[in-house]
């Protein structure tokens, strides 16, 4: 009836209006596209490298889909989810992703522990390229598992943190010592500490009940932490520079249009390229803030103590190199070349 009357209409005037009217009207009744609201955990305090990623990526991601796509983070383990778990707990529904220790993660994929093969990378810049490098290695195995990869995040230099300061190998056995992955555990304990991979909230409860004297894990992860009052010594072993990897459930990033799909995409390579930027001046930012809290900075390491890690680390990077196949251990083989 309304068309028909439309074209009874003689007056251009009246017709505009009446087909405004008409338009508004289907637009009101139309339902409006639901905003989606991604729940991500990390299990680092929010100033640390991995919370900064998962914060900028919030601010990046609302601001390029105007609010349609927003993110609430949880920080510092607040919904129990440990890096290791973060998968699982994705896939079930319990998160939509988070920003997890990618070594935490070699369960999943041996490939995923690249980053924490020891003393592989020895600047940022290797760091950077080595990772471009497996970054489709990663996709693979994210994508295996219903995981979309969304960014990357490189962590500074691992070093020792430690109750007592450490003058060289003989020091190793000494140490009850917190490793964060597979990888480093088989290494310190190769080289005679006592040593298991633990999560990081389990970690510090056992440093609190002087189960632990000492950590694995960088000065940022530590200073975020403040190891400093419990293990005032710190050992630039330069172990390696880890990253972290930020994901969403494969479903949930494919139920959105193509258009916010870009848009989270270009919001999370915004967000790496922010990481990247701030690991520039982090690790003397960390130092400094170390000190201040009293703690001893040791370096460069003991040549006996670097001696035996380099050491102990060979049979654990020929297993790594055996599981993960041919592509992963060519890259293995250029980073030496390097």
């Amino acid at each position: 009836m309304l068309p028909d009357l439309l074209l009874s209409m003689r007056s251009p005037a009246k017709r505009i209006r009446a087909l405004l009217a008409l338009a508004a009207l289907v637009l009101s009744a139309a339902p409006a596209a639901a905003q989606v609201n991604w729940r991500m955990t990390t299990e680092y305090p929010q100033n640390n490298i991995s919370g900064i990623g998962l914060s900028t990526f919030a601010d990046r991601v609302a601001a390029r889909t105007n609010g349609f796509v927003t993110v609430a983070n949880a920080f510092d383990n607040e919904l129990k989810i440990n890096s290791g778990e973060m998968p699982r707990a994705a896939l079930d529904g319990r998160i939509a992703g988070g920003d997890a220790f990618a070594g935490a993660l070699s369960g999943l994929d041996p490939v995923l522990g690249l980053s924490t093969l020891p003393f592989l990378v020895q600047s940022v810049d290797a760091a950077r390229a080595i990772n471009a490098r497996a970054r489709p290695l990663y996709e693979k195995a994210f994508a295996a598992r219903g995981l979309k990869l969304l960014s990357l995040t490189i962590w500074p230099a691992t070093g020792l943190w430690s109750e007592h300061a450490l003058a060289g190998a003989d020091d190793l056995p000494k140490l009850n010592l917190r490793a964060y992955d597979a990888n480093s555990s088989a290494v310190m304990r190769a080289a005679g500490a006592n040593a298991q991979f633990l999560p990081m909230d389990k970690a510090l409860a056992g440093l609190k009940e002087h189960q632990l004297n000492a950590f694995l894990t960088s000065g940022d992860g530590g200073a975020g932490r403040k190891l400093w009052d419990f293990l005032p010594y710190f050992t630039a072993i330069n172990y390696a520079m880890p990253i972290s990897i930020a994901f969403v459930r494969s479903e949930d990033f494919a139920a959105l249009s193509e258009p916010m799909q870009r848009e989270v995409m270009a919001a999370a390579a915004e967000t790496e390229q922010s990481q990247f930027a701030l690991l520039a001046h982090r690790t003397a930012e960390n130092y400094a803030r170390m000190r201040e809290n009293g703690v001893s900075i040791v370096e460069p390491a003991p040549p006996s103590l670097i001696a035996s890690l380099r050491s102990a680390a060979t049979s654990t990077i020929a297993d790594w190199e055996a599981k993960t196949g041919t592509d992963a251990a060519a890259i293995v083989a250029w980073a030496r070349q390097q």
